[in-house]
């Protein structure tokens, strides 16, 4: 449990310092002026200052922000406001912590494939693995036999060969293979899965492939982002049921993935951070995605909006928002406890 526990904090703390760090380069970058970087919210429990900023450490680590000059509307007209800044600048300000969280996945998934699980040699029809009790080892397929043909088919790559499996389930395929210097050629029946044909092998795989690891982490990252999309539009039109967790929820999730290692707990982390990035585009109050909005609306009517209004509108957004948190907790202990 106190594992669970402080990988969780390292999880939200990793995740919650990029997302921040991403306002405060590009605010450093347009020089705006920050004048506190902090970690957490409560307490404060560690804290120091270095060229004008304040950089702080809080007691709940579920959270953080970055102040800027200006966003007190008494300071938006002194030099190196928020406020004074062009548009343009001010929207990369305000996207730059959900970018960063996608950054950080993309990072997370690469590594994952660079040194966990390698990369699909995909190029190549040479099996990788025959997984125990499959139709493939029931056949006497092995590993690093290299399969040449399909039912008199010459296979040039591992997609030819798994659509071929693929398009017969439940019937009988010959596979033409080479084990060392010697030809085979082995009768297979897949079996039926989902529509599909199945037999357990997997291609080889290859470690500490930086170009083609890093395209897996855009891919997979990319993958995320569309299927978060989809899942929140298929919540909101009732498609499927609203589930959500929170940092409960998260914490026990983390507990049952770091049990099956390091490469899931680092996946899990990536998936997190790409909820993380999309949840705060929201336009909901108090998020980055509402602050887009007021921007986005300011370049359309062509002025502000007043920052009274602006300022009163994400304290209630926030006021809700830990109400709502409050409830998810209250939800995620319900679950665990019962």
């Amino acid at each position: 449990m106190v594992n669970t526990i402080i990988a969780s904090i390292i999880i939200f703390g990793i995740l919650i310092f990029v997302h921040e760090f991403g306002h405060f380069i590009v605010a450093r970058l347009v020089r705006i002026n920050v004048l506190e970087f902090a970690i957490g919210f409560g307490k404060e429990l560690l804290s120091w200052e270095k060229e004008g900023t304040r950089y702080t450490l809080r007691l709940f680590p579920l959270g953080g922000f970055c102040r800027l000059l200006g966003e007190d509307p008494e300071d938006a007209r002194k030099k190196g406001s928020f406020q004074e800044k062009p548009l343009i600048s001010r929207l990369a300000v305000i996207s730059a912590g959900s970018v960063m969280n996608f950054l950080l996945a993309i990072v997370l998934f690469s590594l994952v494939y660079f040194f966990f699980l390698g990369v699909p040699q995909t190029q190549s029809t040479q099996i990788g693995e025959v997984l125990p009790k499959s139709r493939a080892f029931e056949a006497g397929l092995q590993s690093r036999d290299v399969i040449l043909a399909i039912d008199g088919l010459e296979m040039k790559n591992w997609n030819n060969v798994i659509s071929h499996i693929n398009a017969n389930p439940g019937k009988q395929i010959t596979m033409l293979i080479k084990r060392d210097h010697t030809e085979l050629l082995v009768p297979v029946i897949p079996i039926e899965e989902t529509g599909r044909g199945l037999i357990g092998i997997a291609p080889v795989y290859k470690k500490y492939a930086f170009l083609s690891s890093l395209f897996l982490g855009f891919t997979y990252t990319w993958f995320f982002i569309k299927l978060i999309f989809i899942s929140l539009y298929q919540m909101i039109t009732g498609a499927i049921p609203a589930d959500v967790a929170g940092p409960v929820g998260i914490v026990a999730v983390v507990g049952e993935v770091m049990q099956q290692g390091l490469s899931n707990l680092f996946s899990l982390a990536a998936i997190i951070s790409v909820n993380l990035g999309i949840i705060n585009l929201l336009p909901i109050p108090a998020l980055d995605g509402s602050r887009i909005l007021f921007l986005a609306v300011e370049g359309i009517r062509g002025k502000p909006i007043d920052p009274q209004k602006e300022g009163f509108i994400h304290f209630i957004g926030f006021t809700l928002l830990i109400i709502l948190m409050i409830l998810i907790a209250f939800q995620d202990i319900t679950r665990l406890i019962f």
